[in-house]
């Protein structure tokens, strides 16, 4: 199935206005993942499946159109110099400074299949120890792909992908369910609150953050778009909270605070 210029621009279109995310030097990934669902689903061209897209926002279609073509790819202990800052610097900060309320509020903003979120409440289970049951700890975790939140709530993953976890990790925070498949226990499970979420939308939050993981996601986005979207966490984020980004990535013009390569800091 061949794709127009008309066809991929229309494409092109929709998802920067609907998600924020810029495809235009993506023909190849376009082409190479949605051909296969067109055809697989009986469509005989782009347009017929995008005028279904475009007339029906909310329908399974306009759904599926976003977890075939975006990119999830992650993995445990992944960037893990910003779990070390996390456990190092910002939970010993926040231990002190809401010894009160006990509530700590901690939004992993691209969680993808969970390995993120997973590895961020293992931390915190490990920090506070015996005083955990005392704290509100639970992690927020969203994506824009329904796919991957069923895959990450499931928490199913191949003995390989865990691997690179300390072992009394393993031992603590999985169960072997065969040879080569693991699961995360529900105790953990209950650590992480998994939600879908557009980042183009206005922040479903009703208090404010102490901690944004937002990792390798805004490299699919024009600069004003990023920038938007980092001032409006800025608004929703406790003063002194930190902010994540990609290792890869940096922010200018920014009300951030710059404290280290990717992590910044609300004044």
């Amino acid at each position: 199935m061949q794709i127009t210029d008309q066809e991929f621009y229309r494409i092109v279109r929709y998802v920067k206005a609907h998600y924020g995310i810029n495809l235009e030097q993506k023909r190849v990934l376009i082409c190479g993942r949605l051909e296969n669902y067109l055809v697989r689903n009986g469509y005989n061209s782009y347009d017929e499946y995008m005028n279904l897209v475009e007339n029906n926002a909310g329908s399974n279609e306009a759904v599926n159109l976003i977890n075939v073509l975006t990119t999830n790819h992650t993995y445990f202990m992944r960037e893990f110099v910003h779990m070390e800052f996390l456990r190092d610097v910002i939970l010993p900060e926040l231990k002190k400074k809401e010894a009160g309320s006990k509530d700590l509020r901690i939004w992993s903003a691209a969680s993808s299949t969970g390995e993120e979120p997973y590895t961020i409440a293992m931390i915190l289970a490990d920090f506070f120890g015996l005083e955990h049951n005392q704290w509100d700890t639970k992690v927020l975790a969203t994506d824009l792909s329904t796919r991957v939140l069923q895959h990450a709530m499931r928490g199913r993953y191949l003995k390989e992908q865990i691997d690179p976890l300390p072992p009394n990790w393993k031992r603590r925070f999985f169960s072997q369910i065969s040879a080569e498949e693991f699961e995360v226990k529900p105790e953990l499970k209950e650590q992480v609150i998994f939600r879908q979420f557009n980042l183009m939308n206005p922040l479903p939050l009703k208090r404010k953050l102490h901690v944004v993981f937002l990792r390798n996601v805004m490299i699919y986005f024009e600069d004003q778009t990023k920038m938007e979207l980092v001032e409006r966490i800025y608004d929703f984020m406790e003063p002194g909270g930190y902010l994540m980004i990609g290792t890869t990535e940096s922010l200018d013009k920014t009300r951030f605070r710059y404290v280290r390569p990717s992590i910044y800091r609300k004044l």
